[in-house]
């Protein structure tokens, strides 16, 4: 059977997911959103930075939705931001479809994250990230306009936030544009940590 479809992202308090500029993706208020994530043990793992790194349920959330997912998607402005700023060994270590107009070659990286170019739209790069994933799920990485298109499309089954306790003012935000018409949200799951709050909503069609 099919895995589910998921979006997990970090946001701030009043809505943003990432600034405007690609060029501030590692800048400070970037850096102050994703904070929760640094000092975790799993996260130095996976991107190889040595041994050490704390432990707790924001390190096992971190774990379970990088083990629960099979395959990625990703939109073009995403995967050029991240050609630039991640390593050699890119963090994903499944195959990576990114939905874009470019014709190019699939790149492969060490680690075994392979990305793949889709020139048909968001319908058939999903297509083929849920025949890679098998029986684990998809996730759609991102950025905000390709979650957005997925939600819109009614493609996604459920949704993590970490919510920061950051305020951005300006930037990029999560559901602006949402068809509130089409979806609607069912808690799931609500944590606290020190750092951040984790809530998780399963995603159904508005009646």
């Amino acid at each position: 059977m099919a895995g589910k479809v998921f979006f997990s992202v970090s946001m701030s308090l009043d809505g943003f997911m990432a600034p405007e500029s690609p060029e501030e993706l590692m800048g400070r208020q970037w850096m102050e959103l994703q904070q929760w994530i640094f000092p975790l043990r799993f996260f130095r793992e996976n991107l190889k930075l040595g041994g050490g790194g704390e432990e707790g349920r924001d390190n096992d959330i971190l774990r379970e939705t990088f083990e629960r997912t099979g395959a990625s998607v990703m939109g073009k402005r995403m995967f050029d931001a991240g050609e630039r700023a991640w390593p050699e060994e890119a963090p994903f270590h499944t195959p990576a479809f990114v939905v874009t107009h470019t014709e190019r070659d699939p790149w492969e990286r060490p680690g075994g994250t392979t990305f793949h170019f889709v020139n048909d739209g968001i319908g058939a790069a999903l297509d083929r990230a849920r025949e890679a994933a098998g029986d684990r799920d998809v996730r759609v990485a991102g950025g905000g306009a390709t979650i957005l298109e997925y939600v819109n499309a009614g493609l996604v089954d459920e949704f993590s936030i970490a919510l920061s306790p950051v305020l951005f003012g300006a930037g990029i935000r999560l559901f602006d544009g949402v068809d509130a018409s089409r979806v609607a949200l069912e808690p799931v799951r609500s944590e606290s940590s020190s750092r951040v709050t984790h809530l998780t909503y399963a995603v159904h069609p508005r009646k």
